[in-house]
């Protein structure tokens, strides 16, 4: 067994890494201060043709692969953290319009729809650098027959269709890149008969369309320039060809390709590896602002060994993780999956705050980017639908269903 990235991916890697340390860490700091969106990393993830990570070569874009796409990502994630986040659904919109589908049994007629509509989109991305929001998270609300529950939360955002395309209404939380990006790959419910696989559509909003509005404070204690605010929907007009996915394949998609919901998981790997690299140049005396090495202390030095083997056992698990997404995995790969996402939620949180405690008392400091690492980890554990509490249970569950 392999896992050593291949020369493409590693040369993506490279290109990733530089753009992180050389342009997203310098404004990191100033960004999560004023919770404001990092338009400038986008800026710079469009010239480097980053925004076409996922998107097809024979459309102009890079043609990156669901593992392609996490190793980059980890990348991006040790220069800011947030714009690795918001990174995240964006290249998920493209990989479920792409290689994610692929495996699926739709007639001919849906899928030369499918391929019309999503060169348009990739197009658009490759020529005008446009990128994508994923408005999936809503308030929790009593249900009906038209709410799907999953993640822990109601679905309740619905469709009703019209001549020429349908109406939306519903309201979304923690929306990620909230009135930045430019458009909102936006699941919905037709108000329909049949199951809920069937009757699930996804759209595309623009981020500017009539109807929609974002609200709320956004101060949270980490992941603050997200941006993450409320959406709201209010008789928005879809046409038909706002449709991201033929009807029916996001819930196809939700159940057959779980690997999905461990893409963000990347993030935080690379913010385990931040956290590390920054522990060993504050002990080491390299690190800006620090005066002398630190690195005679033996406890220190333990600690230090002891984030390594985390950070290196996690990074095993989480790589052969990813190496292994398909269509309709068989349930130790969805285990697998599980654990390497519940593992690496549970040590971003652990290795973070021992590099504060082992740098010591200053490395809270803001000058210093520890306390922004342990703060931003603190958001891996809640995030849906796989949160840690859902993924465990899902996870002994299925074991003594056997």
């Amino acid at each position: 067994m392999d896992l050593r990235p291949s020369p493409r991916q590693q040369e993506l890697m490279d290109l990733a890494h530089q753009l992180a340390v050389e342009r997203f860490a310098p404004r990191a700091a100033d960004l999560d201060r004023d919770a404001a969106f990092p338009m400038e990393d986008y800026q710079d993830l469009r010239s480097a043709g980053l925004l076409a990570l996922c998107v097809p070569e024979e459309y102009g874009g890079l043609g990156a692969d669901f593992e392609t796409y996490c190793l980059v990502a980890e990348q991006l994630a040790h220069g800011n953290a947030s714009t690795a986040l918001t990174f995240n659904m964006h290249c998920l919109t493209m990989l479920m319009m792409g290689p994610l589908m692929n495996g699926l049994e739709l007639s001919p007629e849906a899928w030369d729809r499918h391929e019309e509509l999503s060169a348009r989109r990739y197009r658009e991305v490759v020529e005008q650098g446009v990128f994508y929001g994923q408005p999936h998270s809503e308030p929790l609300e009593s249900g009906s027959q038209d709410e799907l529950d999953v993640g822990g939360r109601r679905f309740g955002t619905t469709a009703k269709r019209v001549d020429g395309g349908y109406i939306v209404n519903g309201s979304k939380f923690f929306v990620s890149s909230a009135g930045a990006a430019d458009y909102f790959a936006t699941p919905a419910i037709l108000l329909a008969e049949g199951s809920w696989e069937e009757r699930t559509l996804y759209l595309s909003v623009p981020r500017e369309a009539p109807g929609v509005e974002f609200s709320g404070d956004w101060d949270p204690i980490g992941m603050r320039s997200t941006v993450s605010r409320n959406m709201n929907l209010k008789d928005v007009w879809a046409p038909d060809d706002a449709e991201v996915l033929p009807p029916g394949v996001f819930g196809q998609l939700f159940q057959r390709q779980p690997h999905i919901f461990i893409a963000f998981s990347a993030t935080f790997l690379g913010l385990m590896q931040a956290a590390y690299d920054y522990t060993v140049s504050y002990l080491t005396g390299r690190a800006p602002g620090v005066s002398g090495s630190r690195a005679d202390s033996s406890a220190g030095g333990g600690a230090l060994a002891e984030m390594l083997f985390t950070l290196e056992a996690t990074k095993a698990l989480f790589y052969r993780a990813i190496s292994e997404q398909r269509l309709d995995p068989p349930t130790e790969v969805i285990q697998r999956a599980r654990a390497a996402h519940v593992q690496v939620q549970r040590s971003v949180v652990q290795l973070t705050g021992e590099a504060i405690r082992v740098c010591g008392g200053r490395a809270m400091l803001k000058r210093h980017p520890l306390e922004r690492y342990y703060r931003d980890a603190r958001a891996a554990a809640v995030m849906r639908p796989w949160t840690q509490e859902a993924a465990t249970q899902d996870a002994w569950e299925t074991a003594l269903q056997g």
